[in-house]
């Protein structure tokens, strides 16, 4: 949810042929790749054609066409930064979950469990019949042989 707008004047061009708007927009609690995103609502104001593959936007001017654009390197460099934000936010909230089941799985450190019960289709054998000792181990009895 934006936590508010501002309107700011833009200037698109350069002092030959220029052209300055009022866009609004939307502050957010989150840090991002892009500083402004210019959407439809600006896209209608301008009546711009913008183009995605060679990353330009065309604008009218009172003295022609304004064109702004960007370079591909930096494009590259901001979708790159926008995924390790995502991946990183994504992994948080993946961390958090698996903490809720951890925690809910954790058994209580203050209550001792000192009987053990064996499982049912077992039995005690002892490890060396022969020992005095009398050590045993539980198998399973439905194992096969």
């Amino acid at each position: 949810m934006p936590l508010r707008q501002i309107d700011v004047p833009i200037t698109f061009g350069d002092p030959s042929n220029y052209r300055i708007e009022t866009l609004t927009f939307e502050v957010v609690g989150f840090p991002g790749t892009y500083h402004a995103i210019l959407g439809r609502p600006c896209y209608v104001k301008f009546m711009v054609v913008p183009n995605y593959t060679y990353l330009k936007l065309k604008i009218s001017g009172p003295g022609g066409v304004i064109t702004v654009s960007t370079s591909i390197q930096r494009a590259y460099e901001c979708e790159v930064e926008c995924y390790d934000h995502t991946a990183a936010i994504v992994a948080s909230g993946e961390l958090a979950a698996i903490k809720k089941e951890v925690t809910e799985e954790a058994p209580d450190p203050k209550k001792s469990t000192r009987f053990f019960e064996p499982m049912e289709g077992s039995k005690e054998v002892l490890i060396d019949p022969r020992s005095t000792e009398g050590k045993i181990v539980r198998i399973g009895t439905t194992l096969s042989k």
